[in-house]
């Protein structure tokens, strides 16, 4: 599954992997799936995307200085990617950062996705603790924590819209201090 959004964007968010009838359907990353709802109104409300989004990749939505990627570039059997294919895919993560020439923030949408994010960066997990809404420095880059946006996760309550909401307003107040648009 490819990236989507430019890679020139200053704001990454690393999904665990493409969801079977959403992103492996329809070849956009959360396109199609309950979790592209909830991550394509936020990333609308804080700027970090334009247009209307109709779950179908030619609904004209686009990301303004923000681009999505998986940790895990595959659909993997029952949606849980094992500790190999993580780590054979973590090649890909770590081009597309090395893509990114001004990449200053990433939101990591679950454990999984943050330590592949962490490791990609050369970084340890160990002194990089998952947490939802934490935030880390690793080298010049801050890394955001959030729990996946996914159905599963929102319909328990571990997830609320306003605790997604409170880590991209986070990162657009961080982002907006930094000023190297």
């Amino acid at each position: 599954m490819p990236s989507f959004g430019p890679a020139d964007a200053r704001l990454l968010i690393v999904g665990l992997a493409p969801g079977l009838n959403g992103a492996n359907r329809t070849g956009r990353p959360f396109t199609g799936d309950y979790a592209g709802d909830l991550l394509f109104a936020t990333l609308a409300a804080y700027g970090f995307a334009r247009g209307d989004y109709a779950a179908d990749p030619h609904d004209g939505l686009t990301l303004v200085d923000c681009r999505i990627t998986n940790a895990v570039r595959c659909v993997p059997p029952e949606n849980k990617p094992t500790g190999t294919e993580t780590r054979s895919c973590r090649r890909f993560l770590a081009a597309t950062l090395a893509a990114m020439p001004r990449l200053r923030a990433i939101v990591a949408l679950g454990r999984i996705a943050h330590d592949s994010v962490v490791a990609a960066l050369g970084g340890s997990r160990a002194n990089v603790p998952f947490a939802h809404g934490a935030h880390h420095a690793i080298s010049d880059l801050r890394l955001y924590d959030s729990y996946h946006c996914s159905r599963y996760n929102t319909n328990t309550g571990r997830l609320t819209p306003e605790m997604f909401r409170a880590v991209f307003a986070d990162v657009s107040a961080w982002l907006s201090e930094r000023g190297d648009d």
